[in-house]
């Protein structure tokens, strides 16, 4: 069984903003066709752009590529939930 990423292992590689690669991916939350949203080991990923797609994702090796035009990348605090399910009484009451 391979060892986990070493934390600082994070990377990003886009090229022509139109595919790309991410490393130290603990998990995907949400995705869709303008947003992907994941954890990594520096914190929640947000990707926004317009045909966004994942082509190839390894949980195991940390690794997540992507396919469409990336227009942003936003981190946010490691831990941070950003779709939570319930509706909206419900999270204002968590």
């Amino acid at each position: 069984m391979e060892e986990k990423q070493l934390s600082g292992a994070h990377r990003i590689w886009i090229a022509g903003r139109k595919n790309g690669a991410v490393s130290g991916v603990s998990d995907v939350l949400s995705f869709d066709e303008n947003e992907i949203v994941m954890d990594t080991d520096m914190g929640m990923l947000t990707i926004r752009g317009k045909g966004l797609h994942i082509s190839k994702l390894n949980l195991e090796k940390g690794e997540a590529e992507l396919e469409g035009q990336v227009d942003s990348l936003v981190y946010s605090a490691k831990g941070h939930k950003r779709k939570r399910e319930g509706n909206l009484l419900q999270r204002l009451l968590d």
